[in-house]
């Protein structure tokens, strides 16, 4: 990693609390339910703990940051939507019409939207601007982008943390819009798991089978061409990522350096997720999956993190929904440690003890 900035940056990571945690986890197993019984929900609690240093933590100002922008590569005919679209969805997640949007108010969150690389000049109060350059080079036919504007992208995310934290943002989630991004995704994911296109490539927006046939010939054609170097995942992210994808990657590194939870959500963000971890492997322990996607890829994805998601709706949206929808798992998770009776304060017997008179 040439940045200095990031490399003094990522110093700033470290692993969880212990000591909380294990707290957490005694506390849980005081609880009026059988050892165990939670499930999912108290290894989130005991996650939520170690990340926090509180036993009882609570998130009241949540935040989903939609990193917005363009592909190259969509030249190739790799999706089924034309690139209009992206500014067109921008435009829709400002008004409050979007999916995420729908759901981030159920979940109490903010919606922001960045573009960080959009293929076209748009504005908008409400937009924040940071964009780097109109969306990536085709990666069929070269590198998406040179090294420096990987990683500005990446500092884009964690500036963007940084500034929302300073506003008492303590629990944020990933989303992200960009016709053609799958593209992409799939190919950091092949760089960086060595798995086959074949098996990591899917049908994104809904591409038919010889589409989705050619699709996966691109990506075999920009990882053979560029040749990206799995031990430098700056690198990766130049040769055949995505500005947005950068982008995710800094909002996961600027959550794990303040400590704070980061929900992922779908295929694009967990290839973002696997970069940060990659660049600081102990931000993975700040990163809370929130669904398997029906995206092809995405769970083989997700046990390369080795995170297990809390949901499995069938969901390939993106934009952060199924992110958002976890947060009432985080929710439930906060309130079963902090509202539940112990077996003590409800006069209850616990394992094994002799039943109270």
């Amino acid at each position: 990693m040439s940045s200095s900035f990031l490399e003094q940056y990522v110093k700033r990571i470290t692993g969880l609390d212990g000591e909380a945690a294990q707290a957490a986890k005694a506390h849980i197993g005081n609880l009026t339910v059988p050892p165990g019984a939670l499930g999912k929900l108290e290894a989130l609690a005991v996650q939520l703990a170690g990340i926090t240093g509180k036993i009882k933590p609570s998130f009241e100002k949540r935040e989903v940051i939609i990193m917005a922008a363009d592909h190259g590569v969509c030249a190739e005919g790799v999706s089924a939507f034309p690139q209009e679209v992206t500014p067109q969805m921008i435009y829709n997640f400002l008004s409050g019409g979007a999916a995420v949007n729908v759901l981030a108010r159920q979940a109490d969150a903010q919606v922001v939207c960045v573009d960080i690389g959009v293929n076209s000049d748009i504005s908008h109060p409400e937009l924040i601007s940071r964009k780097i350059r109109f969306g990536t080079a085709n990666m069929a036919k070269g590198p998406a982008m040179t090294r420096e504007e990987a990683e500005m992208s990446i500092e884009t995310g964690i500036r963007l943390v940084e500034e929302a934290v300073q506003r008492g943002v303590n629990i944020f989630v990933t989303g992200e819009m960009g016709i053609g991004n799958t593209t992409p995704s799939a190919a950091v994911m092949c760089a960086m798991t060595h798995t086959e296109p074949r098996v990591a490539t899917g049908r994104g927006t809904g591409l038919d089978d010889e589409r989705l046939k050619h699709k996966i010939s691109v990506i075999e054609k920009a990882l053979k061409l560029n040749r990206p170097d799995v031990s430098d995942p700056i690198d990766v992210l130049a040769k055949v990522g995505g500005l947005e994808i950068g982008g995710l990657t800094g909002v996961i590194l600027g959550a794990a350096a303040n400590r704070c939870p980061v929900v992922i959500d779908g295929f694009i963000s967990s290839a973002a997720a696997l970069l940060a971890r990659a660049i600081a492997p102990e931000s993975a322990e700040f990163m809370v999956a929130s669904h398997a996607s029906h995206e092809q890829g995405h769970r083989m994805l997700l046990q390369a993190l080795d995170l297990r998601p809390g949901l499995d709706l069938d969901m390939r949206i993106g934009e952060g929904t199924g992110g958002v929808l976890a947060l009432t798992l985080v929710d439930a998770a906060c309130r079963i440690v902090s509202e539940m009776a112990t077996f003590e304060s409800a006069g209850i017997s616990g394992s094994g003890e002799p039943a109270q008179p």
